[in-house]
């Protein structure tokens, strides 16, 4: 078992020692991502990658579904949706800089592309390479955008 799971399940025996119910709903609601995740397909237990993916996944659906309560006018429900994604946020490790990234990029960029000027048709490859060091601490959308920006000058 990995250490997020470790985690998440000693948080919810103290939400649960302290009648947390808010903690206790956020965190089954975890558990059985992850655990749903480990039976589905090949039956394997999780790496800690895939358990921060995993935990990343239901951080975005939870943002996800607070703007469309927000829009939609309920706003109890996304004010639910919005602590839920902020208590899972806790378990996840801190986003990168803006500049920490575009760091990372020009490496990848220098990497992939070597002493020639990098063009389009590189793109998926600096992402790709991007993404691996990365690893959950940038949205996959903002590294796409950025090595652009960066292609493209």
């Amino acid at each position: 078992m990995g250490t997020v799971k470790n985690q998440l399940q000693s948080d919810l025996v103290t939400a649960m020692k302290n009648r947390d119910d808010r903690a206790k709903s956020t965190i089954r609601m975890a558990i059985a991502a992850m655990t749903n995740a480990e039976v589905s397909g090949t039956a394997h237990e999780l790496s800690d990658e895939e358990e921060l993916q995993i935990l990343t996944r239901e951080v975005r659906t939870r943002e996800e579904s607070a703007r469309t309560y927000a829009e939609a006018g309920r706003t109890e429900l996304a004010e639910k949706e919005s602590a839920e994604a902020a208590f899972l946020s806790r378990y996840l490790p801190p986003k990168l800089s803006e500049e920490e990234l575009t760091a990372i990029v020009a490496e990848e960029i220098r990497g992939v592309c070597g002493d020639r000027v990098p063009t389009m048709r590189d793109m998926g490859a600096i992402v790709k390479a991007v993404n691996a060091r990365a690893a959950g601490r940038a949205e996959g959308r903002v590294v796409a955008a950025l090595v652009k920006r960066s292609i493209t000058g």
